[in-house]
């Protein structure tokens, strides 16, 4: 059943937390969120303790008002299940609900999401909260969506607790067809006498002497996604059964400093794909890690339009230092989001705290008021949106995709590697950056995607893959596509045994090389690359076996050794990239790349500074430009161009983006 969020053009607002305040503020939320153009607001996420100041008891008499007034004013409201906060009186009655980390300390509750995941407590608790919310409010005008839940696994994606141990144990049994053999070669349990002849032997990766078994460990994390997504699934069907026409969403975390959820098992149980994104106060270009990590939360809703349920207007308060944003950088972060497929734009939260441990967080309305330059930038920004109400519903237009699979990052990350310095996350953004650069369309595939509609796939850190997905990438290939491989990649199969024989593993016949031996490279140290250029992270002693050698160490341990290489494989060509080159050389190589596979940017010239993505409509496309560089830029677009931001003709065929400032242009089909 199709459930569509109904709600006119692009939704804007934000989390709205009327508890926090006087009940006479609430006018004054009303008029200002009206001023600024807000249409939707996510409500009741923290409120359990004051839904249920009891077991079983319920008090729905704030809410009740809350929700009448946001439809009074036009406002659409986001109605979470407020299950990420149990209130004190649950844990008094269930202390055996609170998580226990892997050293065996039990935790108090006192924060936001102190339950163990496998409770049983929690969960019937969990339930019945959001069956008293669906059945109570499961008609009311105001309500447009379920917000389950807020950020599944940001504080407890893990308990090592007995009660956990007894799930985890459930979990295996059923992964393995409740064969404890193939537990054993599965895990290779005969390393280190780890048989286990019981499965009430095994326990969750508590704390231990050295390093855990990495099979084990990385079927924990496994066990650990699928744990909170049946928390997801349970709280989704009791509210489908009281309102089987209103959509669901959870806000995943798809950004920097979280991986503990494998978002392609999530993403088909939502009726809309919803992220939260945060910048890096250290990282100096978090424009690129947006652009990313926006492309991924798209590929996710399968290229469908997606919600951007959180970001923030300026400071955190979470980092080791909070930075506020720079003049005109809350605009550009909203539209950038919606150039990537946003079709939505909310911030945590509506009005600032003035108590409480998110006090010293930013939003919408700071405490400062409205004679703030935050105030004055997200009523603009409102007026925005509202221009681009047009490109609600259209998608991506990607010939590239980049692998991404939340499997082979566990893995890759887990102790006694090579090196403890290749990152999953650095690699993929290094390889993403110069595409980025260049105005180049980038999709986020899992391994066994379909890949029909790419012309190229970059598979940048895929240090874990299963024969489906290796065979399917190979095919690719095989089928005339352009492949390119990373270091480090295929190396171990779903298991994490390594792939016998020489390495790249998996892809060794298709990218027509067998490495025999590894050299990852020391912090700060660098080798030359013949044709110019330096390399870092990573070497190896790569011998060619039908592959053409592109460029060569020229220095180091393996001076003459082929770094990068070349495979005609079947109708198609394979690239291996042996090495981590430096920023320029990448950047050149994986233009050589996509040239060689037909790939074109959106546009034929991108600006040096400026973003550019398109998204296509029904009868247009809409091309965003963004200035990054604070120089501004002229830029050529198609005849009969229309600048939507300021409604005015692209004259002479192009458009000026302002220094610091974005340009939304529809170009009409067929010019």
């Amino acid at each position: 059943m199709e459930r569509p969020l109904n709600v006119p053009g692009i939704a804007y607002g934000g989390d709205y937390n009327p508890e926090q305040w006087p009940e006479e503020v609430w006018a004054e939320d009303m008029r200002l969120m009206t001023e600024a153009g807000v249409n939707m607001v996510s409500v009741n996420i923290f409120a359990w303790a004051l839904l249920e100041p009891s077991e079983g008891v319920y008090d729905f008499t704030r809410l009740d008002r809350v929700l009448d007034l946001l439809h009074a004013h036009g406002i659409a409201a986001d109605l979470a299940t407020p299950t990420a906060a149990p209130p004190a009186w649950f844990f008094r009655a269930h202390p055996e609900a609170l998580p226990v980390d892997m050293n065996g300390r039990g935790l108090s509750y006192g924060s936001r999401q102190t339950f163990c995941p496998s409770s049983p407590a929690y969960r019937e608790a969990a339930l019945r909260m959001a069956r008293a919310l669906g059945e109570r409010y499961a008609g009311h005008p105001a309500v447009v969506m379920w917000h389950i839940h807020n950020e599944y696994g940001c504080h407890n994606a893990e308990c090592f607790c007995d009660t956990s141990a007894q799930a985890f144990r459930r979990w295996l049994r059923a992964r393995y067809g409740d064969d404890l053999a193939a537990l054993n070669d599965a895990w290779g349990t005969a390393f280190w006498s780890q048989w286990y002849y019981d499965w009430d032997e095994i326990l969750p990766p508590r704390a231990t002497g050295t390093d855990h078994n990495p099979t084990h460990r990385l079927d924990w994390r496994r066990f650990c996604s699928d744990e909170l997504l049946s928390l997801c699934r349970a709280e989704r069907e009791v509210l489908a059964e009281a309102a089987p026409a209103v959509p669901a969403t959870t806000n995943f975390m798809v950004m920097y400093n979280f991986d503990a959820l494998d978002y392609w098992r999530w993403a088909p149980e939502l009726d809309i794909v919803s992220n939260d994104h945060y910048l890096r106060s250290t990282d100096p270009e978090s424009e690129v890690d947006l652009a990313m990590h926006g492309d991924v939360v798209r590929s996710l809703a399968g290229g469908l339009p997606w919600l951007l349920m959180e970001h923030s207007t300026g400071a955190v308060n979470w980092q080791p230092v909070n930075r506020a944003k720079k003049e005109g950088e809350l605009r550009r972060n909203a539209l950038a989001h919606v150039a990537r497929g946003a079709d939505g734009i909310a911030y945590f939260q509506w009005r600032a705290a003035k108590a409480g441990a998110e006090q010293w967080h930013s939003a919408m309305l700071p405490h400062a008021g409205t004679d703030s330059v935050i105030w004055r930038d997200v009523v603009a920004l409102g007026a925005d949106l509202r221009a681009l109400a047009e490109v609600r519903g259209s998608t991506g237009t990607a010939e590239t995709a980049i692998v991404w699979d939340w499997d082979a990052r566990w893995a890759l990350e887990l102790p006694s590697q090579p090196s403890e310095q290749v990152r999953f996350l650095e690699l993929t953004r290094s390889w993403y950056e110069p595409l980025w650069r260049a105005g180049v369309a980038v999709d986020f595939v899992r391994p066994d995607a379909d890949l029909s509609a790419y012309r190229l796939v970059l598979a940048p850190s895929l240090y874990l893959v299963d024969d489906a997905g290796a065979a399917n990438l190979t095919a690719f290939a095989e089928r005339g596509g352009t492949l390119a491989v990373g270091f480090h990649s295929g190396a171990v199969d779903e298991n994490c045994h390594v792939r016998l024989g020489g390495y790249p593993g998996a892809f060794r016949t298709a990218l027509g090389v067998r490495t025999d031996e590894l050299f990852p490279l020391l912090p700060g140290e660098t080798v030359g690359l013949s044709g110019g250029g330096t390399a870092s992270l990573w070497s190896e002693r790569v011998r060619p076996a039908g592959a053409e050698t592109v460029a060569s160490y020229t220095d180091g341990p393996l001076a003459g050794v082929p770094a990068v290489t070349r495979h005609a494989h079947g109708a198609g060509a394979a690239w291996y990239l042996a090495t981590l080159p430096d920023r320029r050389t990448l950047a050149a190589l994986l233009t050589r790349i996509r040239e060689d596979a037909g790939v074109r940017p959106v546009l034929p010239d991108v600006p040096p500074g400026v973003e550019a993505a398109r998204r296509r409509g029904s009868d247009a496309d809409y091309l965003f430009l963004i200035d990054h560089s604070g120089a501004g830029a002229e830029v050529a677009v198609a005849a009969g161009s229309v600048e939507l931001l300021t409604a005015q003709p692209a004259a002479h065929g192009s458009v000026t983006v302002p220094p610091g400032g974005v340009a939304v242009v529809r170009e009409p089909h067929g010019t």
